[in-house]
Parts: C-alpha cells; structure tokens; sequence
C-alpha cells in the first residue's frame, strides 16, 4: 500500500469494489469506467459513454430510486465541473445510500492532459460544501482512501470524497454498447430489488 499520494486510481477502484461487490456503480466516461471495467466487468457496473457530467445525476437518480441498494459514482474532475448543479439537487435530496468518488488530477486526461480549473483555482470539497453537502471529505494517498472507505460505506450520507490521483493511464476498455450496458444494468437492478424485496417480507 502506498503511503505517499498521490492516489494511483486503479489501485483505488479495486479496493472499492473489494469491499462493496455489491454496490451498483456508475462510471463516468472518463478514466473512472476503463478503471471499473479493469476490476472485472459485472452487471452491477454501468458505464457512461460520452455523456460528460451526467455520472453523479444518473447516480444520484438511481439512489433515490434504489435505498436500499448502496450507489457509488465514479467520476473525474472534468466531469464534475461539467455539472456542478448536480451537487446542489445532491445535498437537496440527500439520498444517505450514495457516495461520489471524485477522481482529481486537475486535467483532462483523454483529450491530452490540459488542465481543469482544480489544477489552479478551484477546489472541489469546497464546492461540494457550498452546495450544502454535509459529508465532504479529500484524500491524497491509498492509505486515506481505504481508511477512509470504511466509513464512506457504513455511515449514511450522501458522501462526496475528493480523491487526488497520478496520471496512470487506463488499462482496459468495457463494452462499448450502451443499449446492451442499459439493458443488463436494468435487469441487475429489477433483480437485487426483488430479492431485498423478498429478504424483507420474510
């Protein structure tokens, strides 16, 4: 485990999917959803083509859709700055079964590295507590992150962790048809409903 930030975003995913396998996570259509599909591809996982910004509202959706279901979002910072309104509907709703994981590298990494505004000027867990968010938390190393995990995922929230990462490239591909991924998503939610539905009535 490294001790020293800042956080390789690999490494950090597959910790979290480690301790939430059963999580629904939604990724967004930077890095977050090559990282994602790296751990594995599972039918838990969604993954956002080309639809920058849009990761913490479908995240945030499903949440207040699924409460019983843990929601966690994968996003950038690019995609975070994208939709900075989702934040506030974030903070407004409360849905405590989310988490929005921040990956922060101040750039925009696919299209060739040129800085985002967190590069210089802006700092997201300052945004997220001026949106009202009650939960906001920053991390710079591993050990942080998968310390910090253990709470994210026990106490309600919802939580916005800003996690600062290297510049690792991506180091798989998932599927890349987003009907089919809409459709498999779909059928894994309708399934985890209706057996917590079950697990509940008896």
């Amino acid at each position: 485990m490294r001790d020293k930030g800042p956080i390789n975003r690999l490494e950090a995913t597959q910790h979290l999917v480690s301790r939430a396998p059963q999580a629904l996570i939604v990724a967004g259509p930077g890095n977050a959803k090559f990282d994602l599909a790296a751990t594995g591809d599972r039918p838990q996982h969604f993954y956002i083509w080309n639809s920058l910004g849009l990761a913490p509202s479908v995240g945030l959706g499903l949440a207040l859709a699924q409460p019983q279901q843990q929601v966690i979002v994968l996003d950038g910072d690019g995609g975070t700055l994208m939709n900075p309104g989702a934040l506030v509907t974030m903070a407004r709703l409360a849905p405590p079964n989310l988490l929005h994981i921040v990956w922060d590298n101040g750039q925009y990494q696919l299209t060739g590295g040129q800085p985002t505004a967190t590069a210089t000027v802006t700092d997201l867990a300052a945004m997220g507590r001026g949106a009202g968010l009650q939960h906001v938390t920053t991390v710079t190393t591993l050990r942080e992150f998968e310390a910090g995990l253990e709470t994210w995922l026990a106490e309600p929230g919802p939580w916005l962790v800003v996690a600062k990462i290297d510049d690792s490239p991506a180091p798989a591909r998932p599927p890349k048809d987003p009907v089919w991924i809409k459709l498999r998503f779909m059928e894994t939610v309708a399934a985890s409903s209706s057996y917590l539905f079950l697990k509940e009535d008896n």
